[in-house]
């Protein structure tokens, strides 16, 4: 077997540990895809021999790529429309098969991905890659071209930003499912006190979609606000809603004739949706809500 085939195979084992690197950086899975095969590219043409931590050098590769991407997009001023290109990671969900283990895993929650489109290129990078990956500040000082002293005020600024934004999920995927079931028999219903059992008293409620979109709404704050708005603007697309994994977490989708019209994920904690995003797809069908 030849080294070039025996670093490809390296480099397959660690591709998903990159690609949930990437994502969580840059919150789509299409271009997460992108920044792993710039990787690969580099590794390519550097002496691979030299290489001693390959797992640790990949990681450092794809931080770098990454920070590009995202100061790319912010040169772009992307930022400013909103965090419409986050692609959410939907599994199907059954009595059979609550969840496929592997999605769960290199998962991140899409509440905290709307968050972290808050901070900055470098804040970004030297959160996910210390706070989720235990990267050293040396490293993190090296990808983003400052001392490790200034990575790790980066990384503290992020953290003060992130930190009660997004309130800590349950655990029990079968209890979510239950108060996302409630949520949407609720809505179906039009039970308005149905609702305001299943939200938490501060739910925040946001609609992502693309610049322009007639659907868009700014957030929705408290319980009662929400409720209001599921049961004006979603009670009419509540009979094609169901439960699904979002990101690790249960939410639900709505398919309309074959075609996802809407991915919306939510954060349940102490029994309670606590956040619930809504991400509409770059259609607008007949009747949809304004």
């Amino acid at each position: 077997m030849s080294n070039d085939t025996l670093l490809a195979q390296e480099f397959e084992e660690h591709r998903p540990h990159m690609k949930a690197v990437a994502y969580r950086m840059l919150g789509s899975t299409g271009e997460a895809d992108d920044a792993v095969q710039e990787a690969w590219l580099r590794l390519s043409r550097t002496d691979s021999e030299r290489v001693e931590n390959l797992r640790a050098w990949l990681t450092t590769v794809v931080g770098r790529v990454c920070l590009d991407m995202l100061r790319s997009r912010k040169a772009r001023r992307e930022e400013l429309d909103g965090p419409e290109h986050i692609e959410p990671i939907v599994s199907e969900v059954s009595e059979e098969q609550p969840a496929e283990e592997a999605e769960l895993a290199d998962s991140v929650g899409l509440a905290l991905l709307v968050v972290l489109e808050n901070l900055s290129p470098a804040e970004r990078v030297a959160f996910v890659l210390h706070d989720m990956f235990g990267v050293p500040f040396s490293e993190i000082a090296e990808i983003t071209g400052r001392s490790a002293d200034a990575a790790r005020q980066l990384a503290s600024r992020a953290r003060r930003t992130v930190r009660g934004s997004v309130p800590p999920p349950d655990p029990d995927l079968a209890a979510q499912r239950r108060v996302v079931e409630a949520f949407l028999a609720a809505s179906r219903a039009g039970d308005f006190e149905g609702l305001l059992e299943v939200l938490d008293p501060d739910v925040v409620s946001r609609v992502h979609t693309v610049e322009g979109d007639r659907r868009w709404a700014p957030p929705a704050v408290g319980a009662e606000t929400v409720a209001r708005r599921a049961l004006a603007r979603g009670r009419p697309f509540a009979p094609y809603g169901r439960a699904a994994i979002v990101n690790g977490q249960m939410g639900a989708v709505a398919d309309i004739e074959g075609r996802r019209f809407a991915v919306v994920a939510m954060t349940i904690s102490d029994g309670r949706i606590a956040t619930i995003d809504i991400f509409l797809e770059p259609i607008d069908p007949p009747d949809s809500p304004g």
